[in-house]
């Protein structure tokens, strides 16, 4: 997993404060393996939904596949240099910031950004993370 010390995160001063959020405005990548996680939404083994109506808990989900494939990779979720956030409900924002909070640390935040999207591949999905991260060398 990525020694906090061997990446730069940004946070100029005069920028929108990031409130305790385990995020930076900026992240130097590490040297290292990139890797590119696709999608991950709260999917069981056979695709079915779990969780139906509870973002919160869809995230852990979500989080947990993001963890399995850095781990497969020889890494983390304190790699992750870039984490994007599909969300389809505005009002779940703060029960996936809970989740996030939970699981990724301050020191090793990723570029975070969140996008209010229509829909995803099933209906009963409310949020959909895609990462990249750095497995250090």
């Amino acid at each position: 997993m990525a020694d906090p010390a061997d990446r730069i995160n940004l946070d100029p001063p005069g920028l929108w404060p990031k409130r305790g959020f385990p995020m930076h405005q900026g992240v130097v990548e590490p040297v290292g393996r990139r890797i590119h996680v696709t999608g991950q939404v709260a999917w069981d083994s056979d695709g079915t939904v779990l969780h139906p109506g509870d973002a919160e808990a869809q995230t852990h989900v979500a989080l947990d596949h993001v963890e399995t494939i850095l781990r497969a990779a020889g890494g983390g979720l304190t790699d992750i240099v870039s984490l994007t956030v599909y969300l389809t409900r505005r009002g779940d924002w703060p029960a996936i910031s809970r989740a996030r909070a939970a699981r990724l640390h301050p020191e090793t935040g990723p570029a975070s950004t969140a996008v209010l999207v229509s829909g995803l591949a099933d209906e009963a999905l409310l949020v959909e993370l895609q990462a990249v991260a750095v497995i250090p060398a």
